[in-house]
């Protein structure tokens, strides 16, 4: 726990006593809950408290965005304009809130016990692996952990094999692919041809998993050598035929969260058919509010709840009877043209990239022709990206492991071993030169 107070006092400076504040409110709100198990005053207490965690979410991440929008509202109206709020976004808030409802509903639920102490609550709430970006970890998932987990070599050298893996991710394929990627799409509209917008896309797509799981794997490889189990995040979300089955494997946690803390109490599939497509729709709106403010996150948001509504409408079915190519390459193409809104600044640029993309730009001559950005350095990122997204690798590292000789003994298990060690600690070496060339950029998800 001071450890992660420590880490948030890094770059969270003045922030950390809000942060403080509000784990110590959690934390008195969820023992109150307790004593007042199944009573009124109980559900009262947990609406008050989770009311006052959204609210503060609203003005350090919402606040500019609504003025703005107001501001144009009143501005059409001949009012004056509302005075823009000027508030620094607290690292992590976002995560943080999504931990402090799920502990308060999780301990009302009695799906837990609350934590007795001040340390057990700060633990889960400010847990420095997984603070800033995820997983988001139900407390009913952890509750027990914190108070006893298990210590050992084995648990932290698979910890240590899991974090490298991540950091290569981030810094080996990730942080490569994103500089063509921020190249194409700060490129003005006018020199935008296809290939540029297809080649920012095709890289975007592989930067955001290999950043995002990448830091999960991180995450989780900490946790792991502290004791600690975290629930997956990704499960190779690009091999998805369907994009109800992409939320399967995309973001699992976040997916989680709306689907235990929402989705299910607003009736989920229980209800009418046209209350349950609002019910995906709201959720996926929220689900794009909450990832920024700004129209571009809810524009992807409701883009996604829109294709879940149409394939429970048949679409799903209708793809379960296809080829396995069908369903991919229309998961694909809908994930990588959604991802357009995720990335870029404003819906007009998001507006100029899709145009490109349907060969609708009329692009200008530029010095930066796709083959400038088409390196051998990125194409060999580009091939090891779209294979580490599948899972080709592991089913192919689990037949190594095992190959049998005569006998059916696996005689290949300890030659792989020694193979992956080699290979992870070349991995190791190579981010880390990463690192001290500084040629590395922040996690996506730091923003969130």
């Amino acid at each position: 726990m001071v450890a992660s107070v420590l880490f948030y006092m890094r770059d969270g400076g003045a922030f950390t006593w809000v942060i403080l504040v509000a784990i110590g409110i959690n934390g008195a709100a969820a023992l109150g809950i307790d004593r007042l198990r199944g009573s009124r005053a109980a559900a009262r207490l947990l609406a008050a408290t989770v009311t006052l965690n959204l609210v503060s979410l609203a003005t350090f991440k919402y606040g500019g965005f609504l003025t703005d929008n107001l501001n144009v509202v009143l501005g059409g109206a001949g009012v004056g304009a509302l005075p823009q709020p000027d508030l620094l976004l607290p690292i992590g808030i976002s995560f943080f809130t999504f931990h402090s409802i799920s502990y308060l509903v999780d301990v009302h639920r009695q799906q837990a016990a609350a934590q007795k102490g001040a340390i057990g609550t700060a633990l889960y709430l400010l847990f420095f692996p997984q603070l800033i970006a995820g997983p988001i970890i139900r407390y009913h998932e952890i509750a027990a952990q914190i108070a006893a987990r298990p210590h050992d070599l084995d648990g932290f050298t698979l910890g240590v094999r899991r974090f490298i893996v991540g950091l290569a991710k981030k810094l080996l394929i990730a942080g490569i692919v994103a500089r063509p990627a921020d190249a194409v799409f700060a490129m003005p509209p006018a020199e935008l041809s296809a290939a540029h917008a297809w080649l920012g896309v095709v890289c975007y797509t592989l930067q955001i998993y290999f950043d995002f799981s990448g830091y999960s794997d991180m995450a989780i490889g900490l946790g792991h050598m502290f004791g600690f189990t975290f629930p997956e995040n990704f499960r190779y979300p690009y091999i998805a035929r369907s994009v109800q089955e992409f939320w399967k494997r995309w973001h699992m946690t976040l997916s989680a969260w709306f689907r235990d803390y929402l989705y299910i109490p607003l009736g989920g599939n229980r209800r009418r058919p046209a209350r349950v497509y609002l019910n995906l729709t709201l959720v996926f709106f929220l689900c794009g509010l909450w990832h920024g403010a700004s129209w571009t996150f809810v524009v992807w948001g409701l883009l996604h709840g829109l294709f879940l509504v149409i394939e429970r409408m048949g679409l799903g079915a209708w793809l379960e009877r296809q080829p396995r190519a069908v369903g991919h390459t229309y998961t694909l193409l809908i994930v990588m043209v959604t991802w357009v809104f995720f990335r870029a600044e404003t819906l007009a640029g998001a507006g100029a990239v899709l145009a490109a993309m349907a060969g609708l730009g009329t692009a200008a001559a530029t010095p930066f022709a796709p083959s400038w950005y088409l390196t051998p350095e990125l194409l060999a990122v580009l091939v090891a990206g779209i294979i580490g997204s599948t899972p080709i690798v592991p089913v192919l590292q689990q037949r190594l492991a095992h190959a049998g000789g005569g006998d059916g003994e696996p005689v290949l298990r300890q030659p792989w071993a020694i193979a992956a060690a080699v290979l992870l600690v070349a991995l190791l070496g190579t981010s880390l030169t990463q690192v001290a060339l500084g040629a590395f950029t922040p996690f996506i998800y730091f923003r969130f």
